[in-house]
């Protein structure tokens, strides 16, 4: 069987965003905008099977880039086998987050052959005769149209909540953010193949022109390891 991907675009919107960066450990700073891994959690939030894994090709900037300063309740502690008591455990940060972001995703839901599945997911999914990627394809658009998802997308942290849409047409888009910017090295995804306990973070260079950022191929020299 000849094995096919398919491009498919969100538009995702919210109050308040933040892609944390990972280099700063204490108070949490956002990026300038949605990193791949983040966009490609809303789609997963949406549709996700062993037999499919999605890859981000670009992301359109819909909204002017404004920032907001807040403080916020943390736990500092990593829940365990004892209990955590708030009180003694709650820490008060300061976060710089995006306010009113609103972002158009574009990503391939590819189909990733029996052969080409880790152990722990052929493991799970064991394929009929219908293993096919169209059967994928008609799941991913049946739930995106009727605006389903498996769990809550959200936009870098849990509590800030994604609202979002399938886009179908897109010929008749309204353009997206009419402004160029170089965001310098971004956090591209986690490499989760050679060892899933422990994964390797991956970075691109993200260059934003006419307010479009267009997402480099895992495998591409521009992703760096």
């Amino acid at each position: 069987m000849e094995y096919t991907d398919k491009e498919y675009c969100l538009e995702v919107w919210g109050n308040w965003a933040c892609f944390t960066r990972p280099e700063l450990k204490v108070e949490r700073v956002s990026y300038d905008v949605i990193t791949p891994s983040a966009a490609r959690a809303i789609f997963e939030a949406i549709f996700w099977k062993p037999a499919i894994h999605w890859q981000v090709t670009k992301i359109e900037v819909l909204n002017p880039i404004k920032w907001a300063t807040i403080r916020r309740n943390e736990v500092g502690a990593v829940a365990g086998k004892s209990p955590i008591f708030i009180e003694d455990k709650r820490q008060q940060k300061n976060t710089l987050l995006l306010q009113d972001v609103r972002y158009r995703i574009y990503a391939k839901l590819v189909f990733i052959p029996v052969k080409g599945r880790s152990d722990k997911a052929f493991a799970k999914h064991q394929p009929g005769d219908d293993e096919n990627p169209m059967k994928y394809y008609q799941m991913f658009e049946r739930r995106a149209l009727q605006g389903q998802c498996f769990t809550q997308p959200y936009l870098g942290c849990r509590e800030f909540a994604a609202n979002w849409k399938s886009i179908y047409d897109t010929e008749q888009l309204a353009p997206p953010l009419a402004e160029d910017r170089d965001f310098g090295i971004m956090l591209y995804d986690m490499d989760f193949e050679g060892n899933p306990q422990k994964p390797d973070a991956m970075f691109y260079r993200a260059k934003m022109e006419h307010g479009v950022i267009v997402v480099p191929d895992k495998d591409s020299e521009e992703v760096l390891r």
